[in-house]
C-alpha cells in the first residue's frame, strides 16, 4: 500500500465507527471532525490534495469541508484496495471515483465522511449529512421538500417529529440522488421520489415517482437508513450490484 500524508491539525483522527443502524458489507466508511479556524494555507499541499479553483477562491469553511471530505475519501480508498488517490470534481460537480469503485462524500457543520465499495458489490452508494432543522425552518421548507402524498402522511406524525421527518426526507432524497445518478446519468429532484415509511430505529423506504432508465422506473422502491448524532442526521442509500 502507498503511504498517505499525516492529517492536518484542522481534522480529527479518522473514525470508522458506523453511525448508522446497519453496516453495509464490503464497504469502508470513514469520518472526521474538522475545524475551519485551524485551517492554514499549507494544509492542502501538505495533505497532497490539489484544491480546484472554485475551492481556492472560497471561504475557510468551504475549504476545510472540501479538504476533510477528500481526506476521508482517500483514506477509505486506501483501506479498500490500497489506492491513495483523491477523487477529482467532475463537470457535473460530483466526485470522480476510480472506474471500479462506487462512493459518496458528504459534509455538514464540523463533520465530513466518505463511503466506498467495489462496484461489483455495490453499484451505487449515496450518503448525506445534514444539521437537524429547527421546527420553524422545517415548517418553512416543508412545501419545497415533501410531495403532496408525503405532506398528507406527515399530518399523522407527532408534532415533535415533524422537523426530524422534514430533515430526513431532504437528506435521504439527496442520498438517493447520489446513489442513482451515476447509474442512470439523469438528474432528478425532490418531487421525483417519496418517503413511504420510516422508523425511529433508522430505517426508511423510498419510491421513485419518475422513469430514470429501463431498470429504474416509476414505482421502483429502495431501502435507506439514517442515524442521529450531535444534532446531525446521516442518511445512506446503497444499491447492490445485480450479481452481488
Amino acid at each position: 500500500m502507498n503511504p498517505i500524508p499525516a492529517l492536518p491539525a484542522c481534522c480529527s483522527p479518522l473514525d470508522n465507527h458506523w453511525l448508522l443502524p446497519d453496516a453495509l458489507s464490503d464497504t469502508v466508511l470513514l469520518s472526521t471532525r474538522f475545524d475551519p479556524l485551524l485551517l492554514v494555507a499549507t494544509d492542502f499541499p501538505d495533505s497532497a490534495i490539489e484544491p480546484p479553483a472554485s475551492i481556492q477562491r472560497s471561504v475557510a469553511k468551504r475549504q476545510a469541508e472540501f479538504l476533510a471530505g477528500r481526506i476521508c475519501a482517500r483514506a477509505a480508498l486506501h483501506r479498500l484496495d490500497g489506492m491513495a488517490c483523491v477523487p477529482a470534481i467532475g463537470e457535473d460537480r460530483a466526485p470522480v471515483w476510480p472506474a471500479h469503485v462506487s462512493g459518496s462524500i458528504t459534509h455538514s457543520t464540523g463533520r465530513a465522511a466518505a463511503i466506498v465499495a467495489q462496484k461489483r458489490r455495490w453499484q451505487g452508494l449515496g450518503m448525506d449529512l445534514e444539521n437537524l432543522l429547527d421546527p420553524e425552518r422545517a415548517e418553512r421548507l416543508v412545501g419545497e421538500i415533501l410531495t403532496p402524498a408525503e405532506l398528507l402522511r406527515m399530518a399523522t406524525v407527532a408534532r415533535d417529529d415533524r422537523a426530524l421527518l422534514v430533515t430526513l426526507t431532504f437528506s435521504v432524497k439527496e442520498s438517493l440522488f447520489k446513489a442513482l445518478y451515476p447509474i442512470v446519468g439523469q438528474r432528478f429532484y425532490f418531487e421525483h421520489a417519496e418517503v413511504l415509511e420510516w422508523s425511529h430505529d433508522g430505517q426508511v423506504r423510498l419510491r421513485l415517482l419518475t422513469d430514470l432508465s429501463p431498470e429504474w422506473r416509476h414505482g421502483s422502491e429502495l431501502q435507506g437508513q439514517f442515524g442521529l448524532k450531535d444534532g446531525q442526521l446521516l442518511s445512506l442509500v446503497g444499491i447492490e450490484a445485480r450479481d452481488a
